[in-house]
């Protein structure tokens, strides 16, 4: 069974997270797409409201497992015996830094890592500009899926 992990801190998932979840899901049998836990970080939605988030917006998939992990990536994969990272390349210093994670990753553990170029609708798209557009009531709703979009208007409404 060919198997690979998405990994992310997806706050939110965007429609670009979701474009390569679903082009990962067309190659391997298992996708295990993974919110990966940064103590370090404040995010704007919890752990458990992005993995359920992320399993309403890829339950149509069916080959895809939605987790949290909190450490290294590696270690991940070596608990499930992964051989493959999936990432998404918007730009060239996305490409600098992934490179430099893919390296190590490898190193340390053998894990290869497959770069997919983003569909360059979504070349600009990252959560953090949708968490900023939203946060001053700008149109996201063509950025995220309508449950994420729903949640984001929950949580950032003026009172």
């Amino acid at each position: 069974m060919r198997r690979a992990v998405c990994p992310g801190s997806y706050d939110p998932v965007t429609n670009g997270h979701l474009d390569i979840i679903a082009r990962a899901s067309k190659l391997y049998d298992v996708v295990h797409v993974v919110v990966m836990i940064n103590q370090a970080k404040k995010g704007l939605f919890t752990v458990e409201e992005r993995l359920e988030l992320l399993r309403q917006v890829t339950a149509d998939y069916g080959n895809v497992e939605v987790e949290s992990f909190h450490g290294l990536l590696v270690d991940f994969c070596k608990e499930r015996d992964i051989p493959a990272i999936v990432k998404g390349l918007r730009a060239v210093s996305d490409f600098d830094y992934e490179l430099q994670m893919a390296q190590m990753n490898n190193g340390l553990s053998g894990v290869e890592t497959l770069f997919v170029p983003t569909n360059p609708t979504y070349s600009f798209l990252s959560s953090s500009l949708v968490k900023e557009v939203a946060t001053w009531g700008g149109d996201v709703s063509h950025l995220v899926p309508p449950p994420v979009l729903e949640a984001l208007k929950g949580r950032l409404k003026k009172d």
